[in-house]
């Protein structure tokens, strides 16, 4: 199956510092993949670089298949559409509801009918704001956090698209509210097919919602698969840290990941993997069924 969002070799520059580093990763029609890594990793590049955000200094970024043309970026965010953290920043304290959810249609130039019926009352009835007419006239500090959440989730609905990227779409909400907001993407999946690449630093979140992991450090994707796969039997030293960590049965990892305008050589995980070797040292793995790591080779050599 033709993956709807794809990443190949990408990499992006700011100045000497590598934040994506030759990452290849894809999101397939109606499946969540979380993109899950410690702050600083170069998860929120990847993601606005393919909303068509950031251009990646090299590689490509393919939308159902075909490469991304810039000179059309207006077309293809109707149909992959960015979620931020922060709904209160994301809306405009002088706009209503109405007004926030109607702004992207407008600006693509489509009418007010969707295929259901009102794009905006119908987003909002999506996003689990029910009934919407309650909502219509409210502006922003007459909603709670989740509201607000639900009212950017339907402001992307209203453009009908085909894939979401959530960028720490539950970081800035209370606990009662995060299953609320997971459990309606889970919704927007199993009810629209839609796609999404959700990017966290919760391994919990990942376990809860995704279908696929993939696991970043220092601009490179280490690790991929199933969420069985990733998060019951882990394969990378990085991704076992980061569950023994999650799950207080081990310290938090130590050190910070290196600069990265100054990646070690070899392995980028070796300076705090307390598993290294030599080679990881001075040899950077290739991706091996999933997997960065030499250590891993070994293993199944053994």
């Amino acid at each position: 199956m033709t993956p709807v969002l794809e990443a190949r070799g990408l990499e992006i520059a700011y100045g000497r510092a590598r934040a994506v580093d030759g990452v290849d990763l894809e999101v397939r029609q109606g499946e969540i993949v979380a993109l899950v890594g410690e702050s600083g990793c170069g998860k929120s590049s990847l993601a606005r670089a393919l909303v068509g955000l950031v251009r990646p200094t090299r590689g490509e970024i393919r939308y159902q298949g075909a490469p991304l043309d810039y000179r059309r970026l207006k077309e293809y965010r109707r149909h992959v559409q960015l979620i931020l953290q922060d709904p209160g920043g994301a809306l405009n304290p002088r706009q209503t509801v109405r007004a926030a959810v109607a702004e992207g249609p407008r600006l693509h130039g489509l009418k007010g009918d969707g295929v259901n019926g009102d794009r905006v009352t119908s987003a909002l009835a999506k996003a689990g704001l029910r009934p919407p007419e309650d909502y219509l006239r409210r502006y922003p500090h007459e909603l709670s956090g989740g509201q607000q959440q639900r009212v950017v989730i339907a402001g992307a609905l209203a453009l009908e698209p085909s894939v979401i990227v959530a960028d720490e779409p539950v970081a800035s909400l209370d606990a009662s509210v995060r299953g609320e907001i997971l459990k309606l993407i889970l919704g927007l999946r199993d009810e629209l097919g839609m796609s999404a690449l959700v990017v966290s630093h919760d391994l919990g979140l990942a376990w809860n919602i995704a279908d696929r992991v993939a696991v970043m450090y220092l601009g490179r994707i280490v690790e991929t698969g199933t969420v069985e796969e990733v998060l019951i039997r882990p394969r990378h030293p990085y991704t076992r840290a980061m569950l023994a960590a999650a799950s207080g049965t081990a310290t938090p990892l130590q050190g910070e990941p290196p600069d990265p305008a100054r990646i070690p050589a070899g392995c980028r995980f070796h300076p705090r993997c307390a598993s290294r070797t030599d080679e990881c040292g001075s040899i950077d793995p290739p991706v091996r069924a999933g997997v960065a790591c030499h250590l891993t080779v070994l293993e199944e050599i053994s």
